[in-house]
């Protein structure tokens, strides 16, 4: 299994064992406010629905699936510094752009993120969605573009596509969701 590393994170594909974990993530209000009205997940949802999905997008060898993200923490005891156990922040989604639609764009790669709040506005999201782009760029020369969609009024997210080098595209109704939600897109074509 790929693992992936900066000099704070440690990043590697989730598995479909992980259910525990992104119960985890799903509880906080504020996390998943632009993903559901703030609405937390059940460990049955995670189970029956969320880890599914997940199911059938993942493919390890294309780099496909979430990549979870752990944070190093060191600790400062005394004149000495103890290193401590790195605990799970969050993840980077990475999957065609469509997938679950009739036209997924295999050349187009959806990036995504959901990371804890403890971690915001620290860089920790824009770090390690970077380090998986650089990686999926090494390993997989087919990708021509990266693409992020998200809610208008997130505009935490809207800053980490661009801070990664995305440009807006426009509105389009959300890919995944009914209820016709409109997002923005913004895209970077791999050079």
């Amino acid at each position: 299994m790929t693992t992936l590393t900066t000099s704070r994170l440690t990043i590697s594909p989730m598995s479909l064992g992980d259910s525990q974990l992104q119960f985890e993530l799903d509880q906080d209000p504020m996390v998943m406010k632009y993903i559901n009205g703030g609405r937390a997940l059940s460990l049955e949802e995670i189970e029956t629905v969320f880890m599914p999905r997940f199911a059938a997008y993942r493919n390890l060898e294309k780099g496909w699936g979430l990549w979870k993200v752990f944070l190093e923490q060191s600790q400062l005891s005394g004149n000495n510094f103890v290193q401590a156990e790195p605990y799970f922040v969050g993840w980077i989604l990475i999957r065609p752009m469509y997938f679950f639609t009739d036209k997924p764009r295999y050349n187009d790669l959806e990036i995504g993120w959901r990371f804890k709040q403890s971690t915001w506005g620290k860089g920790i999201a824009t770090e390690s969605a970077q380090k998986v782009i650089e990686h999926l760029l090494e390993t997989q020369p087919d990708i021509e573009y990266f693409s992020a969609i998200a809610d208008k009024q997130n505009h935490a997210s809207i800053n980490i596509m661009k801070k990664l080098g995305m440009r807006y595209q426009g509105k389009l109704e959300h890919p995944d969701v009914g209820d016709d939600v409109e997002v923005v897109l913004y895209v970077k074509s791999v050079d």
